[in-house]
């Protein structure tokens, strides 16, 4: 059985079909599935979703969105928390963290939001999903004035040096579509070569698709204008422009298996085993 750490079904970008990709990745083999929020307004959304289909899901305020947050969002977010103490389903807080890669984004205000939904997963006993975008000296500056009880580092792209950092806190490190890509030498080469127990696996579907799903823009508008109005269906007309999702992981596993000399069945034993000791309530759903 797989599991699939990092992906976003509310995205509208599975709006028609969520109940079909969630049907596909079933078929596929990935049956554990975690949710992380984006903004307050989906809170709702994501645990919505994890009850209908018996997945897992976090709640947070990601760094690309908090310019649109209100202050009352991180109440929101402590309240939503605490209703859902006892709800096993919520596994973590998240997705939170620092963006230093888009510009033009406010600096301090993603600072103060991320050690502020730190000490909320200090307050409730959570692990935390973060956001790694050239910041990860920045997080791990936070994590030491405000230590939580694990997570993991999503869509992992740091140096050496950071990744035994996070790991040293407990956290693990995600590897997902951008491992699949031959150009990517240096997460390839920490995927083959990092200690076995701080690797798990995800898609961040809808985005970051492997190398078999990638379109460039270039290609996108092509296409467009060579097949006219799709009439394949939501799920083909996305996916020729590089959709993302749950059902692709275990083809995205089958590089990792590749770099480190597993079979796939060893992939799945270990990144299933490094998930859930990172997130511990999620053990208890698989």
């Amino acid at each position: 059985m797989w599991i699939d750490t990092h992906c976003h079904l509310d995205a509208p970008e599975f709006a028609p079909d969520v109940d079909d990709v969630v049907a596909r990745a079933r078929a596929a083999g990935v049956h554990a599935m975690v949710l992380p929020a984006v903004a307050a307004a989906h809170f709702g959304t994501v645990r919505a979703l994890a009850h209908r289909h018996g997945l897992a899901y976090a709640l947070g305020l990601h760094p690309l969105f908090v310019d649109q947050a209100e202050e009352e969002d991180l109440d929101r977010l402590d309240q939503a928390l605490a209703q859902a103490r006892d709800d096993p389903r919520l596994v973590a807080v998240g997705e939170i963290g620092l963006d230093h890669f888009v510009p033009g984004l406010d600096r301090a205000r993603q600072q103060r939001f991320y050690e502020a939904q730190l000490r909320l997963a200090r307050r409730h006993g959570l692990p935390v999903l973060l956001h790694v975008r050239r910041s990860a000296d920045a997080l791990l500056a936070g994590l030491g004035r405000h230590p939580v009880c694990g997570g993991i580092a999503h869509a992992w792209n740091g140096s050496d040096a950071q990744a035994g950092r996070f790991v040293a806190r407990g956290l693990a490190l995600g590897f997902g579509g951008a491992m699949t890509f031959e150009r990517a030498l240096n997460i390839r080469r920490q995927a083959a070569q990092l200690p076995a127990e701080s690797l798990v696996l995800e898609t961040d579907a809808p985005d970051i698709p492997p190398w078999w799903l990638y379109r460039t823009a270039a290609q996108r508008a092509a296409a467009a204008t060579d097949q006219g109005p799709s009439t394949a269906g939501p799920a083909l007309a996305s996916s020729g422009h590089g959709r993302n999702e749950p059902a692709q992981l275990p083809r995205i596993a089958a590089s990792l298996a590749a770099l480190r000399g597993w079979t796939l069945e060893e992939t799945a034993r270990q990144t299933g085993a490094n998930a859930c000791r990172v997130l511990p309530r999620l053990g208890a759903l698989v």
